[in-house]
């Protein structure tokens, strides 16, 4: 990947409607080579693909929260993974060095709902306890910059 590639990602990142032509006015190249370093991108796995981003609020989903879950034994990362894949509440996990065996983002309609969703994390077999934080305001977010 060189610095073309990397100013490729920045405007994908920007707009990813963006069409090969206006990238390819930005980088200094032709549509049909900004394609062709785009498939590149996509077949070495740099790009994982192209997606809406979506408000989780404006769907009803405004209340969020992240979870330290503490496991029973020794419990995999692919056994932990299964045991949250049914509950449409997480939208992320991940395993952790420290006390917490993984911490997940969950997202709910309020905090009812997160209650609920709460329950039912609790309620995965191999879970011990969890220690929850709920969001309060949303600071920043932003996606990885390309060559930082």
């Amino acid at each position: 990947m060189d610095a073309i590639d990397q100013r490729i990602i920045s405007c994908l990142v920007a707009d990813a409607r963006s069409s090969y032509a206006e990238i390819g006015a930005v980088v200094g190249l032709s549509a049909p080579a900004v394609k062709r370093r785009v498939d590149k991108l996509l077949d070495t796995g740099v790009l994982r693909g192209f997606t809406a981003v979506v408000d989780p609020e404006a769907l009803g989903w405004g209340t969020e929260a992240f979870v330290e879950v503490h496991c029973r034994g020794n419990v995999t990362p692919g056994q932990i993974r299964i045991g949250l894949e049914p509950l449409p509440e997480v939208v992320a996990a991940y395993t952790v060095s420290g006390a917490a065996d993984a911490i997940v983002h969950l997202r709910a309609a309020d905090i009812h709902h997160l209650e609920s969703a709460l329950e039912r994390l609790r309620a995965v077999e191999f879970i011990e306890r969890t220690v929850s934080t709920v969001v309060l305001s949303r600071l920043l977010e932003r996606p990885p910059a390309p060559g930082a």
